[in-house]
């Protein structure tokens, strides 16, 4: 599990094809407290570390993870938001996130909202029933609290907004129309939408 609060922004240094896709990613971390077989969220995915240095940690991606996660994110040069794995006493800072993608969304708009930035998203309609206002939705890792929400024809749209401090510690700086965004909607809405669904069979 994971809180959504970012601790490191990440680069990916290689990119292997070998049956799976290896990533050897270099951080900030020290990684002599990090085991081989631990979880690192990289932009929302829960990935294991499969092999380590002393400024660096791979991970192998599967054909299925790449098929579901937004594009750009897995390839040599790319930054990655990075949080290892909650542990027991950690604090909650942000929400319960389990590093599991849900979908992916569009960036349809930003613009500056006082010292913040206004982020309009597009998300597939299947996952706007778990979005709410003044909820929680994880966004390529980080934990944000949804503005608005307004179904349309073409999929769920709803807005975030984004702190100077989220901007500094995260990729979500450099964020432009057309960008696509890793999507973990919140796990109790997620709970409660599967026993809705129950209900009615």
């Amino acid at each position: 599990m994971f809180t959504g609060i970012i601790t490191d922004i990440g680069t990916v240094r290689s990119a292997e094809q070998r049956g799976d896709l290896r990533l050897v990613i270099g951080c900030a971390y020290d990684l002599s407290t990090v085991d081989l077989g631990a979880s690192i969220a990289c932009s929302g995915v829960c990935l294991t570390v499969v092999d380590k240095g002393e400024d660096w940690f791979a991970v192998d991606i599967s054909g299925e993870t790449l098929s579901k996660t937004a594009i750009g994110l897995w390839q040599e040069g790319a930054q990655l938001n990075l949080e290892r794995a909650l542990r027991l006493g950690d604090e909650l800072g942000g929400h319960l996130v389990t590093g599991h993608v849900d979908g992916l969304g569009e960036v349809m708009g930003v613009c500056p909202e006082g010292a913040s930035t206004r982020i309009g998203i597009r998300v597939p309609q299947a996952l706007g029933p778990s979005l709410a206002p003044k909820g929680s939705v994880t966004l390529d890792g980080v934990s944000l609290t949804v503005n608005e929400v307004r179904d349309e024809a073409d999929g769920t749209h709803f807005s975030v907004n984004i702190i100077p401090h989220t901007a500094e510690q995260t990729t979500l700086q450099d964020i432009t129309p057309g960008r696509q965004l890793n999507v973990e909607i919140d796990v109790l809405a997620r709970y409660l939408q599967r026993m809705l669904a129950a209900r009615q069979h």
